[in-house]
């Protein structure tokens, strides 16, 4: 049997589950006790398989933390691995996304952050350095603060080219660079954005999340503040792919781990509500890259339900058959051990889940 990692990130600590059989799961935690936990990354290349955490504690401020014995023990730099240089004036609120790039760039661990920002690590998150290009680009200083801050949440690698990396910000929109990050190019083409002027505006746009395709690198799946979309060419041009969903807003989106047209998310009511799309607890999926979208719900909640799933918080590991887990705000945390069909609650009664994420470990 192959034993899966569940790492919950929620509003005060870490949680932490193990199974071999994604049926019965043990639960240690909390870990970072009375900390944010917004970010969680599971980075099995070389050595150890290594957890990296951004905990943010409401004194002491945000740090990163990693532990190379799942959890048992964790470590901490001397100094903040994550934080702003002085020339900036500016100082880290939150770590909103951790990303280990692929085998192509060993070492490498990508942050995301608020103020929004990138930061790069070539020593598995030990340390990490800003990539000022992205930080010094002409459009930052017109970018906006989503509802919940200005995070760069989302950070995409190519494994077939280490120099190409995506990012999303809410709020600023998706950007790309094709050269290790010395320059960078937003790409919204075909993303709505109506608190701003024009039809098609360059950047501004308040991306939620994006997911790539495991079979077309260039297939990336994008869940905006009010539409989903669906991009051919690497995020150079979007179309929506909104048929069959019962509400194009929604925070999280996530693509099966070897499935290639996989994808699957959770709609909420439109940005004045966001609750469950009619008060039901359901996650879509498609499987033909977004033509058509289905409910999954069997296992989930039958009556009406709150949860609502924030944008770190749905994700699939990579076992067989593909697993898929989500957590919502009213401390629970769902799971499926059949890519959707089936559900179960995992476990329940925590502080609001932030992120979630999953990986076979054995």
């Amino acid at each position: 049997m192959t034993e899966v990692l569940l790492a919950v990130g929620t509003q005060k600590g870490l949680f932490l589950g193990r199974s071999e059989d994604r049926k019965d799961w043990s639960f240690t935690g909390p870990h970072f006790r009375m900390n944010a936990v917004y970010s969680v990354a599971v980075d099995r290349r070389d050595g150890p398989v290594r957890l990296l955490v951004g905990a943010d504690s409401s004194h002491w401020g945000p740090s990163v933390w990693w532990s190379d014995d799942l959890g048992a023990s964790w470590q901490e730099p001397p100094r903040p691995a994550v934080r702003f240089p002085e020339r900036t004036g500016t100082s880290l609120e939150r770590v909103w996304a951790l990303h280990p790039a692929g085998p192509e760039a060993p070492g490498v661990v990508y942050a995301g952050t608020q103020p929004a920002a990138l930061f790069r690590s070539t020593d598995r998150g030990e340390s990490f350095e800003l990539v000022d290009a992205l930080w010094e680009h002409p459009q930052r200083a017109e970018w906006n603060a989503g509802f919940g801050g200005q995070g760069l949440h989302t950070v995409l690698t190519d494994p077939r080219d280490p120099d190409r990396v995506t990012v999303a910000v809410s709020t600023g929109g998706v950007y790309r660079t094709e050269d290790g990050g010395a320059s960078w190019r937003p790409s919204n083409h075909g993303i709505k954005a109506e608190f701003l002027p024009g039809p098609d505006p360059e950047f501004g746009q308040c991306v939620h999340k994006v997911a790539a395709d495991p079979g077309d690198r260039d297939r990336l799946y994008l869940q905006n503040h009010g539409g989903v979309y669906r991009s051919d060419d690497g995020g150079g041009s979007w179309h929506p792919i909104e048929d069959g969903l019962p509400a194009t807003f929604g925070f999280g989106i996530t693509t099966h781990p070897r499935t290639p047209g996989t994808a699957y998310l959770f709609p909420l009511d439109a940005d004045y509500a966001r609750l469950p799309a009619g008060h039901r607890c359901r996650i879509y999926r498609t499987r033909d890259g977004g033509e058509n979208w289905h409910p999954l719900s069997a296992g989930l909640p039958e009556g009406a339900h709150y949860g609502v799933v924030l944008r770190d918080a749905l994700c699939t590991d990579d076992a067989e058959p593909g697993g898929v887990y989500f957590g919502n705000r009213n401390g629970e945390v769902y799971g499926s051990a059949d890519e959707g069909e089936t559900w179960s609650l995992l476990t329940s009664h925590l502080p609001d889940v932030l992120c979630v994420r999953a990986a076979a470990i054995g």
